[in-house]
């Protein structure tokens, strides 16, 4: 098993390098970087755990609302690395008292501009989770605080970097599939009716006010946290902002269109039943189902999930379908790419995927290139630059979807046109004393 494993970094670190052109070597490789971890729970240790077996980090924090949560992943730490990190509820007084090199940022999503921000006010170069913000302009705040701090930020998108997602990047950019004028997205998952789940108090140790920060402050409930709360419209986006972010990006490598110039979005709760919000109980209240059309330059894109039945009535339950004049191209997860030839005498071409497990991702490779880029002083291939323009397209779908009809969206000057209620939907609230990024 371990030669096999080594095998597969071996291979899929080759052809990340030679895609990318970036130095995986360190230009130290002795210096262990001080290393704090925002948002400790169970993906958020996946990513340290890559960081710590990188033998580049020395571990010197760690911060969640969740006391529990930090009691576990500091014991985690402690077994992996025999590294101590000092445990913090509140993210500020742990960039005060640790001066961290690297932080690592895996909170919910209506977390990430305001960690992102800090941390990099604070000097140090930033891995964050996708999608890069809740809304619009935290994105764009994001951007803007990267560029002016000059550190390096790696955005969680590990399909840019995965072997067969490159592969078949270069498959579909050869021209082997012909004129692409169609691109259909897709995540279906089982499920059925959602029946209200009772709120309680908050665990012992856990600070909800804290947790719940600059978004609205629901009841607590065992369905948001922990894990739950990307269905929360308050703290994500539903299956558009967790899922369809990643192959909208996957999108936007393969055409190197920027942006689409129209936006169209509808979704229900047909199945799942309307969403409840009481001092009693709750369910959550992001759609069960939905599609959502993204018209570019020469192309059209489209998105669709649902909850509520799997995708058993076709190849594959998973990914994306390039349509062209030669042939149709499926990029998926697990089930690698396949090509299928238009002409029916001609071979389908198939590769498989290469996964890191048991999680299925490639966070080995994304987190060399994170190094990478910070030693080199080069961009990473999941950089915030990419990265936003990819994560504001689910975020512009739940805004069409929100008002109920298409958008017109002027990429360049990242604007809604000709829409002051759809525009208003760029930011949100925030709740005090939390203030809103300035862009």
């Amino acid at each position: 098993m371990k030669s096999t494993r080594r095998h597969f970094l071996k291979t899929s670190a080759a052809a990340t390098f030679a895609f990318n052109a970036v130095p995986l070597l360190a230009a130290d490789p002795g210096r262990k970087y001080r290393t704090a971890l925002i948002g400790s729970g169970w993906w958020g240790k996946n990513i340290l755990k890559e960081a710590m077996a990188s033998e580049r980090v020395k571990v010197v924090a760690l911060c969640d609302a969740d006391g529990n949560t930090l009691e576990v992943a500091a014991e985690r730490v402690n077994d992996l690395s025999g590294d101590q990190p000092k445990a913090y509820k509140d993210f500020r007084e742990l960039l005060e008292k640790e001066k961290p090199e690297i932080v690592i940022i895996a909170s919910p999503d209506h977390w990430h501009a305001l960690h992102t921000i800090a941390a990099l006010k604070a000097g140090a170069h930033v891995f964050v989770e996708k999608p890069t913000g809740h809304t619009v302009n935290e994105s764009r705040a994001m951007l803007h605080a990267a560029r002016e701090s000059g550190r390096a930020v790696q955005v969680g998108l590990h399909r840019r970097i995965g072997p067969h997602h490159i592969s078949g990047m270069k498959f579909l950019k050869s021209g082997a599939v012909g004129d692409v004028g169609m691109v259909r997205l897709f995540a279906h998952s089982g499920g059925g009716r959602e029946a209200p789940s009772l709120n309680s108090a908050p665990p012992d140790g856990m600070d909800w006010n804290m947790w719940c920060g600059p978004a609205p402050e629901r009841p607590f409930n065992s369905k948001i946290h922990p894990g739950g709360w990307r269905q929360y419209l308050d703290y994500g986006n539903g299956q558009l902002g967790d899922w369809g972010v990643h192959w909208l990006d996957q999108v936007l490598w393969w055409s190197e269109e920027k942006y689409p110039h129209r936006i169209y979005s509808t979704a229900g709760r047909s199945v799942r039943g309307p969403s409840v919000l009481t001092e009693k109980e709750q369910t959550s209240d992001a759609p069960d189902y939905q599609v959502a059309v993204y018209d570019f330059e020469k192309f059209t894109c489209v998105w669709e999930h649902r909850r509520f039945a799997d995708n058993n009535a076709e190849k594959h339950k998973i990914g994306a379908y390039y349509y062209g004049t030669k042939g149709t191209l499926h990029v998926g997860w697990r089930d690698g790419w396949t090509f299928y030839p238009a002409n029916t005498r001609d071979k389908i071409v198939h590769e498989d995927s290469q996964l890191q497990e048991p999680d299925g991702h490639n966070l080995t490779l994304l987190w060399a290139d994170f190094l990478a880029a910070i030693e080199s002083k080069t961009k990473s291939v999941a950089n915030i630059e990419v990265a936003h323009r990819s994560s504001v397209l689910p975020l512009l779908g739940m805004i069409s979807w929100r008002v109920g009809r298409s958008i017109n969206w002027d990429g360049a000057k990242e604007q809604i046109t000709g829409d002051a209620e759809a525009s208003k939907l760029l930011s949100r609230p925030y709740r005090a004393p939390w203030v809103y990024p300035a862009i």
